[in-house]
């Protein structure tokens, strides 16, 4: 397994909530980290029908736009009940002529478990796929998972996306609840990054 050991990341994300999240992570690394947001990169289409796929093609369209190295996360929602959707798909379920309105996703996604009567609790994971992407096409992937449930109405302020309709195993609070600090700790995201650390950073 190929060891990262530059000074600069790109984080193939113009999702400035995941951004955020990833930045708090690599921190203890020492790693100059900016966004493909920041330095004005086109986000590519994505695809491909897995997540692995799709974090495949950010990381190496960002590593190939920068000649640095490229990190990026795929992830998504998936529920037992709706046969695992929105999955690979759960940031188009969000999609408006005006941008991404994750209420009424979520609204969405619990509509549906209603009309087809799913039992509670309505069990659901969040998965994350993390790519660390080369220059020369050398690529590593990571994956990550956290169980849980849906809950509604949602709950919290804090996270972003489907955060907070989604309960952690044996936690009484959604990850729009929590404080980033607690969440990062159990995350789907600090599954695969744990991995990515091992892998990737001697961790």
């Amino acid at each position: 397994m190929r060891q990262f050991d530059g000074k600069e990341l790109i984080i193939a994300s113009h999702n400035a909530g995941k951004v955020r999240e990833i930045g708090r992570l690599l921190e203890p690394f020492g790693v100059e980290v900016k966004s493909a947001g920041d330095m004005g990169l086109v986000e590519p289409e994505e695809t491909e029908s897995t997540f692995a796929g799709n974090a495949r093609i950010k990381a190496h369209a960002a590593a190939k736009a920068t000649g640095l190295p490229a990190l990026s996360d795929d992830s998504g929602l998936s529920v037992d009940a709706l046969d695992g959707a929105p999955g690979v798909y759960t940031a188009d379920w969000a999609e408006t002529p005006d941008g991404r309105d994750f209420k009424m996703a979520m609204k969405k996604v619990w509509t549906r478990c209603e009309k087809i009567g799913a039992p509670e609790p309505r069990i659901a994971r969040f998965h994350c796929l993390l790519c660390l992407a080369w220059p020369d096409g050398h690529d590593e992937v990571f994956d990550g998972i956290v169980e849980g449930h849906l809950v509604w109405p949602i709950r919290g302020e804090n996270g972003f996306g489907f955060d907070p309709m989604f309960q952690p195993l044996d936690e009484t609070e959604t990850f729009g609840e929590m404080e980033p600090e607690r969440k990062h700790g159990m995350s789907h995201r600090a599954d695969a990054f744990a991995k990515l650390v091992a892998g990737c950073f001697g961790g």
